[in-house]
């Protein structure tokens, strides 16, 4: 699968140990390898000595290999030659890298034979053994024809030999001095030193030869074409070819061309190619190679020295990253190894190193800003001589490696490889010498000789001119570009310096030309079109098209086409070095055109008409393509940066919301080897598949089965990326995919370059450098960026692409309505709220006749005011929406944002003008469904009515916060709150006016028992049924009135004995009243009874009950006592030390019986009713007190707890009072007699008593009682009959 090879044996020694071999190098290509659908498509090997070492690399222009590389190390040893892939495996491998072998190699070791002697001449002495230097191989090449191999030896004495391998006899002897036309004697005694050999074979040719002749003072080519007849073989001459004087290093031939690769006498490299069947000339075709780094190097008086040398150093095309290595550790005098270094890290490492140098050869502390300029200058020409010395020596040509199948061309050189691509027309002319500029035959640009000719002779000034400009005009013209000057002023400087510094008679010289170019205008119009990149072409949307429908194998294919890094950096170098080539045009061209100017009449013809076309037109468009060509060389100079992941991780959030691409390929950190460009970075990810799609979407045979002729592919894919690059185009894919991928620096640069002469893109230009602003932290720049590009939307496809939305509410909106809702998007995503409120505030003014825009506009302006805590600004936004739905969804958030901020203030104050129900009802709905103790939505509530005056909704409110505390918070805090509810209910109705205080009881039950429910659902889930038509409860103040009071008792039964709070919330006032009692809190107790006139019974008995209960306790009821009895308040404080809490509790039983009278003294029955049925004697306060309202009660409850003693004392006294002694102690106001007023005795209950006692047998008692009453019944005829006789 390999093709041919050929190794050149010249200055092979033998040395001690082994053979050292020169520097050399070589190539292979595959047979298959100008096949689109071949797996070995664009794919070659190359080769390269040094010293004992050969390594070989594969590489690609289509994938990046893996394992393509493989260095071995003694290649030649103990006098015989061995296979390179002789057992591979015990061979020394540098870094682990392995070969991929894809044919059958077989080892044949050679011996001495018939065959060897004939070919003993091709072999080193030191491997032969023997002297023979007549027939001595100086050059040998092997190829195999039909079932035979043939070895081709040019030798020493001249003559080419020709072996067949298979019969083992030497076929053929030919004397290569027959083909010298002159000096055949002189050159016949002299052995050869300098013959080379190469061979080409065709199916239309068949096997053909160039034999070399290295001549004293010349050197000439013989091709040769080897002719068979019979089993004789002869060679036919084709052409005879002279080269130059220059040092040949190595040729090629091809089945039409002869290539060379020659050193000059300033050891700078030389290609050149001829046709040797069609060129009767025999003028060799040049080959423009990139000219070394200049020596010195300029530094303009406002230019920085360290600036300017590492932007040389770090240029792309300028040094290698091998030589920028060598440079530093040879200048750093150390043996640290720089290679895993990223670009940027490696500038560093040079910066650091170059000013460490620089301040420790500092002895003085204080010197000018000129003497440090020129230190700086100085150390780093001294780093810089170092990288030179390295990129001359890696620059050292080797080979050329010419690739048949595809027709591609490189040069290997020590260092690396260089890649032969064709040169266009245009800077074909500017860069021949003027020995090739000999007729109109070489302006193919125009068809007409006369405009040929034209052509030539402007081409000549502009090399005049060229040569003219001197470094520091260079530099000022170069610098007015890039500082955004008038190029046309800046070539006018320049002119003015050319004129002034012309000691050469040079403008003389180009004056004298101007005057044979017969129509000036027409020329340069010639070459303004060729350069002109601008172009109408789509990008790549129809070549992929097209390309749907082809098989799966091309469309893989084409994806992978010059996809390798290695064919990123050639195709981007290429398009760098049109760019040079023609700014430097352009800018030769604007000067010349300047001094056309200053000329006039003098070159014109046509006189005003022609100068006018110059100034308005010529002149103008040169300008604008020196321009454009100079952006194109920043660009494909600058290296992009290193992003880290987060920034692109935002990046792609950014553009998620914008919608305009996917997320960029995340490329590994490149090595210090492969510095990566702008251009590059865009090849590859954007631009290459659009490119392969156009190229092939024209071709009208099967895209598999075109051929991938290097030439034309490459003049293809650099047209198509610098049309892709060119800023008048109206694609925008290459700032779009320098946004994509974060390079924010190289897009601000992209767009301030293009800024003041460029009128294409010029919305979408503003829009990506606000991008660039927003990721830079510079918001008000990019809304600044953002409002400029809106004028451009419906023009630019860019931006038209940017509006384009899936959603059908924003697809209805006007473009520039699309356009600012991303934007407002974008901002929202960065976070820049401030940004948003501007930029929607200035799209309202765009929506007037659009009120679904307008509504979105003002709602995103209210609800970035409200993120904001402007919280009037928010409002003003609410009352300005003209959609009644959002203006009620961001009135409701607003409630609840003020809220959750506390800032009821302001949500009170708003005068809220058509929104009052709406806002009262939002409220209202919010109160009844959160938690009541996490939100005030009821304070709030009662805040804007009492604000508005509005006291009876205000009431209502606050006693329905009340009631809702009540059944839902059962804890001290919610009691707290609830008194505070009723109290400010009641404080609101006191404000009306009678007759209108009142409120409506509001509703109760299900529908706000649990906190935070639904209004509409119940615990299942379902729909709740609709509330029922019941009666409406008016509440009057007094109803409140007693509301608070029962609250109030809650409170402090809560405060006094905290758990009972969790019942305490929702019990009656008689639950309470219980309640209250059982924990010693009578006076409350008390003033709820006569709040709700409830008897007073229940208080009583619980007080007379705890009365025994102190009576009967221990010293712990005595202490515990204490704490309700301070709780009620005594009448008189005794402060003696005998006052036992139990006397106190008497005293305070007392104190209520006195304070609350009663009828019948109800309540002195119901407290000796409770004493007597514990067995506790009754105080004798306490039956003095009952005595004297109803004494007959009183025996009554004796007699009832059978205390028949008390009752028989009772009945005693009770008798004597009736007669007159201790009346008064029974209510009595007169004793019995005729003349008082009639008395009676409770006979029912006496003769109960007596019945009593007689059962009981207690005589005494019976006999005193029965004497007692017998008195008495005497005392009563006495005064009855008294009485009688009296009326």
């Amino acid at each position: 699968m390999w093709d041919h090879t050929s190794y050149d044996w010249n200055g092979l020694s033998a040395l001690p140990g082994g053979v050292k071999c020169p520097d050399s190098a070589g190539g292979f290509y595959y047979e298959e390898s100008g096949k689109l659908l071949s797996v070995t498509s664009n794919r070659f090997i190359h080769w390269s000595t040094s010293g004992d070492t050969v390594q070989l690399v594969e590489q690609s222009l289509d994938t990046n290999l893996l394992n393509n590389a493989v260095r071995l190390k003694e290649l030649v040893t103990e006098l015989q030659m061995q296979s390179i892939f002789t057992d591979v495996g015990k061979l020394s491998l540098q870094d682990r890298l392995a070969m991929y072998c894809p044919c059958t190699v077989t080892t044949v070791e050679l011996k001495q034979s018939s065959v060897m002697q004939r070919l003993a001449g091709w072999m080193p002495t030191a491997i032969r053994g023997d002297q023979s230097p007549s027939d001595l191989a100086l050059s040998l090449a092997v190829r195999q024809l039909e079932d035979d191999t043939f070895v081709f030896a040019l030798c020493q004495d001249h003559k080419l030999r020709m072996w067949s391998f298979k019969e083992q006899v030497c076929l053929m002897v030919a004397d290569m001095l027959e083909y010298l036309p002159v000096g055949r004697g002189e050159v016949k005694s002299l052995p050869g030193q300098g013959h080379r050999l190469r061979l080409s074979f065709s199916s239309t040719t068949g096997l053909c030869l160039a034999v070399y002749l290295g001549l004293p003072g010349r050197g000439q080519f013989c091709v040769l074409q080897l002719v068979a007849d019979n089993n004789r073989y002869t060679l036919d001459h084709l052409s005879t070819l002279f080269s130059t004087q220059e040092t040949l290093v190595d040729f090629a031939l091809t089945s039409t061309d002869i290539w060379g690769l020659w050193l000059d006498d300033d050891n700078q490299t030389v290609v050149k190619y001829i046709n040797f069947e069609h060129n009767s000339a025999g003028l060799w075709n040049q080959v423009f190679m990139h000219p070394s780094p200049d020596e010195e190097v300029h530094i303009g008086i406002d230019q920085d020295p360290r600036e300017a040398y590492l932007e040389i150093l770090f240029s792309p095309l300028q040094f290698t990253a091998m030589a920028i290595v060598k440079g530093l550790q040879i200048y750093k005098r150390g043996t640290e190894r720089f290679l895993d270094l990223p670009w940027e890290s490696l500038k560093r490492e040079v910066t650091l190193a170059v000013e460490t140098e620089l301040q420790n050869s500092v002895t003085e502390y204080e010197f000018s800003q000129e003497e440090y300029r020129q230190l700086q200058v100085e150390f780093w020409s001294k780093f810089y001589a170092c990288c030179l010395q390295y990129q001359e020596a890696l620059s050292t040509p080797l080979a050329l490696l010419i690739n048949q199948a595809t027709s591609m061309a490189c040069v290997l050189k020590k260092g690396y490889v260089s890649y032969l691509l064709p040169c266009f027309a245009v800077d074909h002319l500017y860069l021949s010498a003027d020995e090739y500029l000999f007729s109109e035959e070489e302006t193919p640009m125009a068809e007409d000789p006369e405009v040929g000719r034209d052509v030539l002779q402007l081409v000549h000034c502009l090399r005049l001119v060229s040569e003219s400009v001197q470094g520091d005009m260079a530099y000022d013209m170069e610098k007015a570009l890039d500082h955004l000057q008038s190029p046309e002023k800046a070539a006018e400087q320049v002119l003015e310096s050319m004129l002034a510094n012309d000691s050469e008679n040079i403008i003389e010289e180009i004056q004298n030309k101007l005057q044979d170019i017969r129509n000036p205008m027409v020329a340069m119009s010639v070459l303004l079109r060729e350069m002109d990149l601008e172009t109408d072409t789509e990008t790549g949307a129809e070549g992929a098209a097209l390309l749907a429908g082809r098989s799966l194998g091309v469309r893989i294919s084409l994806s992978q086409l010059y996809g390798s890094s290695v064919a990123v950096r050639v195709v981007c170098q290429a398009v760098c070095h049109l760019a040079l080539t023609r700014a430097m045009l352009c800018r030769d061209l604007l000067i010349l055109q300047q001094f056309y100017l200053r000329l006039g009449d003098n070159v014109f013809l046509g006189g005003g008409a022609q100068l006018l076309q110059l100034q308005q037109d010529l002149i103008p468009r040169c300008s604008h393509l020196l321009c454009s060509y100079y952006l194109l060389k920043k660009i494909s100079q600058s290296v992009s940066s290193a992003v880290p992941l987060d920034i692109l991780d935002a990046n792609l959030q950014h553009l998620s919301v914008l919608e305009l691409s996917d997320s960029p390929a995340l490329a590994p950190n490149r090595s210090v080897l492969n510095p990566q460009t702008v251009v590059e970075l865009f090849y590859q990810n954007v631009s290459r598949k659009i490119i392969m799609s156009q190229i092939y979407s024209q071709q009208e045979a099967q895209a598999g089965q075109v051929p991938l002729l290097w030439p034309q592919m490459a003049s293809s894919v650099v047209t198509s990326l610098s049309q892709l690059l060119w800023p008048s185009n109206p694609g925008f894919l290459f700032p779009e995919c320098l946004m994509g991928n974060c390079q924010y620096t190289q897009l601000q640069e992209y767009v301030r370059l293009i800024g003041p002469w460029c009128q294409v893109n010029v919305g979408s230009c503003r829009f990506i450098l606000g991008q660039c602003y927003l990721a830079t932290g510079e918001g008000q720049k990019a809304l600044q960026c953002f409002q400029e590009a809106a004028t451009e939307v419906e023009k630019e496809d860019f931006l038209m692409r940017l509006c384009g939305t899936e959603d059908e509410e924003t697809a209805a909106s006007a473009p520039r309505l699309q356009y600012y809702n991303k934007v407002l998007r974008l901002l929202e995503d960065v976070g820049l709220p401030e940004l948003v409120i501007q930029l929607a505030t200035l799209a309202i003014s765009e929506a007037v006749n659009d009120t679904r825009s307008q509504a979105a506009l003002w709602t995103r302006i209210f609800k970035h005011h409200l993120d904001l805590g402007h919280n009037s600004q928010a409002y003003e936004a609410l009352v300005q929406n003209p959609d009644q739905s959002r203006q009620l969804d961001c009135l409701r958030q607003l409630v609840v944002v003020l809220c959750e901020r506390s800032q009821l203030k302001d949500l009170v104050q708003f005068s809220y003008v058509n929104l009052h129900d709406e806002v009262v009802s939002i409220i209202e709905s919010r109160a009844r469904a959160v938690d009541l103790m996490t939100h005030n939505y009821y304070e709030l509530l009662y805040a804007f009515h009492i604000n508005r005056h509005n006291y009876r909704k205000a009431g209502t409110v606050m006693f329905e916060y009340g009631m809702r505390l009540g059944r839902e918070v059962r804890t001290l805090g919610g009691l707290q709150k609830q008194v505070n509810c009723y109290l400010a209910a009641l404080n609101c109705l006191r404000l009306i006016r009678p007759d209108y205080a009142w409120i409506v009881q509001p509703s109760s039950g299900s529908t706000y028992e649990r906190p935070g429910a639904s209004p509409k659902r119940n615990y299942d889930g379902e729909f709740a049924p609709g509330p029922v038509n019941s009666q409406i409860d008016i509440l009057e103040l007094t109803d409140l009135q007693k509301e608070y009071i029962l609250a109030r008792s809650r409170l402090t039964l809560a405060q006094q004995h905290p758990p009972s709070a969790a019942i305490a919330g929702s019990a009656t006032a008689v639950d309470m009243v219980a309640l209250l009692v059982q924990t010693g809190l009578f006076d409350t107790a008390l003033s709820l009874c006569q709040t709700f006139k409830l008897p007073l019974t229940q208080v009583f008995e619980g007080l007379t009950f705890k009365c025994i209960r102190l009576q009967y306790g221990g010293e712990q009821s005595q202490n515990e006592a204490w704490t309700w009895l301070a709780a009620n308040q005594l009448s008189s404080v005794v402060t003696t030390k005998e006052s036992s809490a139990t006397d106190e509790a008497w005293r305070l039983l007392a104190s209520y019986l006195e304070a609350h009278p009663s009828q019948n003294a109800q309540h002195h029955r119901c407290v000796i009713n409770k004493l007597l049925s514990h067995g506790v004697p009754l105080p004798d306060w306490l039956v003095n007190a009952y005595k004297a309202v109803d004494t007959a009660a009183l025996l009554r409850l004796y007699l009832k707890f059978d205390q028949l003693e008390p009752a028989t004392e009772l009945v005693l006294e009770y008798v004597d009072a009736l007669l007159g002694k201790g009346h008064q102690y029974f209510g009595i106001e007169k004793p019995l007699s005729a003349t008082a007023p009639v008395v009676w005795l409770p006979y029912t209950s006496i003769d109960q008593l007596l019945v009593s006692l007689g059962d009981t047998q207690n005589m005494k008692l019976f006999e005193k009682l029965r004497a007692k009453l017998d008195e008495y019944h005497e005392v009563v005829e006495n005064a009855t009959r008294h009485r009688v006789l009296t009326h």
